[in-house]
C-alpha cells in the first residue's frame, strides 16, 4: 500500500512538473491570451491536459503493454509537429494585428486622438480597437459614438454564430495542441516507467496519475497567466493586445527554432536521423 501511494504521489507531482515545460507554457499562453477570465483560462488548461493525457495513455500504454518501438524518424516527426504547431499558434495571434501598426503610427489620426491632439467631439478618426478578440482599424467618431458597423458584425462574431451550434468549438484548439504535445512526450514518459516499474498494471496507473497531474498543473498555469491579462484587459485593451502580440512573437520564434533543430540538427530531413526520447 505504501509503495502504491508513493507511486501515485510521484506520478501526480511529476505530471504537474511536466506541465511547466517551456513549449507547453508558450503554446497555452498564445491561446489563453485571447481569454480575459481566469475561469475560461483554467478550462483551456484542463482541455489541453485532457488531450495530452489521452495521447500519453494511448501511445505510452502501447509502449508499456505491447512493447511498441518508436522509429527515430517517427519520433522526430512527432517532435517536429510541436514546432509547426507553435508557429501556427504564433501566426494566428499575429494575424489579429493586421492594420494595427498603421492605426497607431506617430502622426496618424489614431495617435492624435489618443493624445488629444486635434480630435474634438464628433471628429471622425481612425485607431485600432477591438470587439472581443477581434482587433481592427477603420474610421469612426466619438461623442456621440459613430461606428460603421454593429459589434456583432465582425469575422469572429460571424464565426461564433455559424459554429456556436456545434458545441464548445473554442475548446477544440487546446485539445489538439495537447494531443500533439502528448505525441511528442509520450515515448519518454513510457520508457521511464518501463525502466523503473516492472508491473504493467502499475505502469498504466502511473501514466494515468501522471496525466491527471498534468491536467491540474496546466489549469494552475493557465489561471496564473490569465490573472494579469484579465486585470490588464479591464484597465486597458491596448495592454491585453500587447500581451497577445508578445505571446505570438515568442511562439513563432520558439516554433521556428524547434523545427530547425529537429529538421536539420537532429536529422529529420537528412539521411541520419538521431532521436532519443526526452
Amino acid at each position: 500500500m505504501i509503495g502504491l501511494l508513493a507511486l501515485v504521489t510521484l506520478g501526480f507531482f511529476l505530471g504537474m512538473r511536466h506541465a511547466t515545460d517551456p513549449d507547453h507554457v508558450i503554446a497555452v499562453t498564445t491561446i489563453v491570451s485571447r481569454h480575459r477570465t481566469v475561469r475560461g483560462a483554467a478550462a483551456i488548461g484542463a482541455v489541453w491536459g485532457l488531450g495530452h493525457t489521452l495521447t500519453i495513455l494511448v501511445v505510452g500504454g502501447g509502449i508499456v503493454l505491447f512493447r511498441w518501438v518508436i522509429p527515430a524518424r517517427l519520433g522526430l516527426s512527432m517532435e517536429f509537429a510541436v514546432g509547426v504547431m507553435l508557429v501556427v499558434l504564433g501566426l494566428a495571434n499575429l494575424r489579429s494585428f493586421r492594420g494595427l501598426v498603421g492605426g497607431l503610427a506617430p502622426g496618424s489620426a489614431g495617435s492624435r486622438a489618443g493624445t488629444g491632439g486635434g480630435a474634438g467631439p464628433g471628429t471622425v478618426h481612425s485607431h485600432a480597437h477591438s470587439h472581443g478578440d477581434y482587433v481592427h482599424v477603420h474610421p469612426h467618431g466619438h461623442d456621440p459614438e459613430v461606428h460603421p458597423h454593429a459589434p456583432e458584425a465582425t469575422p469572429l462574431a460571424r464565426l461564433d454564430r455559424r459554429l456556436g451550434g456545434l458545441g464548445p468549438y473554442q475548446l477544440l484548439r487546446p485539445l489538439v495542441v495537447g494531443v500533439v504535445h502528448g505525441l511528442a512526450g509520450s515515448a519518454a514518459v513510457a520508457l521511464l516507467v518501463l525502466a523503473t516499474i516492472a508491473d504493467p498494471r502499475w505502469s498504466v496507473l502511473y501514466l494515468l496519475v501522471f496525466g491527471v497531474g498534468t491536467i491540474v498543473g496546466m489549469m494552475l498555469i493557465t489561471a496564473a497567466i490569465a490573472v494579469p491579462i484579465a486585470a490588464g484587459g479591464r484597465r486597458s485593451a491596448a495592454l491585453a493586445h500587447r500581451i497577445r502580440l508578445a505571446s505570438g512573437v515568442v511562439s513563432l520564434a520558439v516554433g521556428l527554432l524547434i523545427a530547425y533543430r529537429i529538421g536539420f540538427v537532429d536529422g529529420l530531413f537528412t539521411g541520419a536521423p538521431r532521436w532519443a526520447p526526452h
